[in-house]
């Protein structure tokens, strides 16, 4: 693999680490209020069972997305979703946080039991798996090929980032979440950041998709021009740097990082 080739992949390999740190952060945090009317033991179990399913999931939904990621049907449905879930997340959180919190009140006087709580764990965990796959297939789908043989319809280097960082975002969730949730509560404007990077990298996932040849609305080789990469990535670098200095720290709640525990 040439040096320059080893650089662009090496660089999207750490946008991963970021985009899943937060993510499993974010994700983490979900699962903590979720189980965390149980009694200690079921919650460890829940949450055990909780990791197996982020597990199956986030590998399963990356082993189907290799064989149609080449569709562009697939590639819209996949854009338009990130894009969705970015801004409503952004607007949940800038809107209609008050009234969350209001419901996240009134849910948590309605406690489920063992397996309905794992239940709900386990959908959460699609819905989990299918953005961090869709995000990672984004930002590596216009990588230049490697020497590596095909898995799906993706090139095996492709694949293998994708599941690096499948991988290493599970880890974060099982190790690390503690302290990107402390980071994300210390400095809630990241979050909103993260999620404004997921709706940029749909945008780029777009533009991927209007250069499919049977769609021709961009020029074919535009999602892969240098111009174009390096329009995304100062813009996401942006978007990073201002969701951390505009963002105000704010004292932390001991309560929050102890959900997990």
């Amino acid at each position: 693999m040439e040096i320059s080739m080893l650089v662009e992949y090496g660089w999207v390999l750490l946008l991963l680490i970021a985009i899943e740190g937060l993510l499993a952060a974010d994700n983490a945090l979900v699962l903590a209020i979720m189980v965390k009317h149980l009694p200690e033991e079921q919650r460890k179990r829940a949450l055990f069972y909780g990791l197996a399913g982020a597990f199956v999931f986030r590998f399963g939904s990356l082993f189907v997305i290799s064989f149609l990621v080449n569709v562009w049907q697939v590639q819209a449905i996949g854009a338009l979703y990130l894009l969705f879930i970015a801004l409503n997340h952004i607007f949940r959180k800038l809107i209609v946080k008050r009234e969350k919190e209001s419901l996240e009140d009134d849910k948590e006087k309605k406690k489920s039991g063992f397996w309905s709580t794992v239940f709900k764990v386990e959908l959460a965990d699609i819905a989990f798996a299918v953005d961090s796959i869709l995000a990672a297939v984004a930002l590596a789908v216009t990588l230049p090929n490697t020497n590596l043989p095909q898995i799906g319809g993706l090139d095996g280097g492709k694949f293998l980032v994708i599941f690096a960082g499948g991988l290493i975002g599970l880890i974060i969730m099982r190790f690390a979440a503690n302290f990107f949730v402390t980071l994300l509560h210390k400095k809630p404007g990241l979050e909103i950041a993260a999620f404004t990077i997921v709706g940029w990298v749909g945008v780029k996932l777009s533009v991927y998709t209007l250069s499919h040849p049977e769609l021709a609305i961009l020029p074919e080789g535009f999602a892969k021009s240098p111009e174009w990469k390096i329009t995304f990535y100062v813009v996401l670098i942006l978007i990073a740097l201002a969701g951390w200095f505009l963002s105000k720290e704010k004292t932390e709640d001991s309560s929050v990082i102890n959900m997990k525990h």
